[in-house]
């Protein structure tokens, strides 16, 4: 939706840094500046959140910066109130950009009395004032259809592969891209048809949620570079071991990409000490110390293509291009030259 006005954008507190970034980005783009709208989001003493707008709104298309990520009921809310507070202020139109979209493993009830989280959030953001969701890698891309509203769902797969062809130059013909379950089948297919190599499996049988009974590799790795492609990577308790199994049948190497780096409880020191050569994750959650300090762990950033994708969204033109690397590669021509 077009106007006259430039668009704005808010942010919590959940990932500064990336808001930041994308609102540098866009002035880059549109050659005026355009940063964060001056606002404070701030706690009460018993925990209740706070939100006052300092500029004016009023028929503004409006963006909201905020991953849902831990801790995740405090950024919920703070992307829920935030809403509500540029809703009363008269905003034209909100749009949520939530680079990680938190409760999105719980889209389904796998057993009985069990809840739909994913969908109680999408109601709950709707019901809030937001009229358009942009998000990235969607744990199961059918919560688009939790929404009513229009969602536009991102992939991390065209960064990663300027990223792989940039940083594996010469290797293409070894590489093997690997899904570390069959769940993940279609994302890692993604990646692999983008960088022409072969797909592989790692078929993995759990007896309790977080705990990995046997792993078996589903064609022949041997030899191979491997890239694990997935979606997040949580405690990095699975991945780690799809590693081991990898190495364990012949792979010279393994390297991991995963789109949201959450890294909960040892998920550090497991990836630090394991037979991974590296792990690139994005910034769509904001990294803590000691990710940005691990040896083998690499973040690439999301910010030029949000950015991009905010633009396109504000002009009322595709978002769904971005996906193309004609159209990708010139926003990240300054990280990858694929001379």
């Amino acid at each position: 939706m077009a106007t006259m006005n430039e668009p704005k954008l808010i942010a919590g507190n959940a990932n500064l840094p990336l808001a930041e970034a994308i609102a540098r980005r866009m002035s880059m783009n549109r050659g005026v500046q355009l940063g964060l709208v001056d606002a404070r989001v701030e706690r009460f003493n018993d925990g209740e959140i706070f939100v006052e707008v300092y500029e004016n709104v009023r028929g503004e298309d409006m963006f909201i910066i905020q991953p849902t990520s831990n801790p995740a009921n405090d950024n919920l809310m703070e992307l829920l109130i935030m809403s509500d507070a540029l809703r009363r202020s008269s905003a034209a139109r909100i749009t949520a950009v939530i680079p990680y979209f938190g409760y999105a493993r719980q889209d389904r009830r796998t057993k009985a009395r069990t809840p739909i989280s994913a969908k109680l959030v999408a109601n709950l953001l709707t019901q809030a004032g937001i009229e358009r969701v942009l998000t990235m890698d969607l744990h199961a891309a059918q919560i688009q259809g939790f929404f009513d509203i229009p969602v536009d769902n991102l992939y991390a797969s065209p960064i990663f592969a300027l990223d792989i062809k940039t940083n594996f130059k010469g290797q293409m013909g070894d590489l093997m891209v690997v899904s570390p379950d069959v769940g993940g089948v279609a994302r890692a297919r993604e990646l692999a048809k983008r960088i022409n190599s072969p797909l592989s499996i790692v078929d993995k049988r759990r007896e309790k949620p977080g705990e990995v009974a046997e792993m078996t590799v589903i064609g022949d790795v041997t030899d191979k570079i491997c890239i694990i492609v997935d979606d997040m990577c949580d405690t990095a308790g699975t991945l780690c071991k799809a590693a081991e199994v990898l190495m364990d049948n012949g792979a010279r190497e393994v390297h991991a990409y995963i789109t949201h780096g959450v890294m909960s409880g040892p998920a550090v020191d497991r990836v630090t000490k394991s037979v991974m050569k590296s792990l690139v994750i994005t910034d769509s959650i904001a990294p803590s110390d000691a990710v940005k300090g691990a040896p083998n762990i690499r973040i690439v950033p999301t910010a030029p293509i949000f950015a991009q994708a905010i633009l396109n969204i504000w002009y009322g033109t595709s978002v769904s291009s971005l996906f193309e690397d004609n159209t990708l590669s010139p926003i990240y021509e300054s990280l990858y030259s694929m001379d």
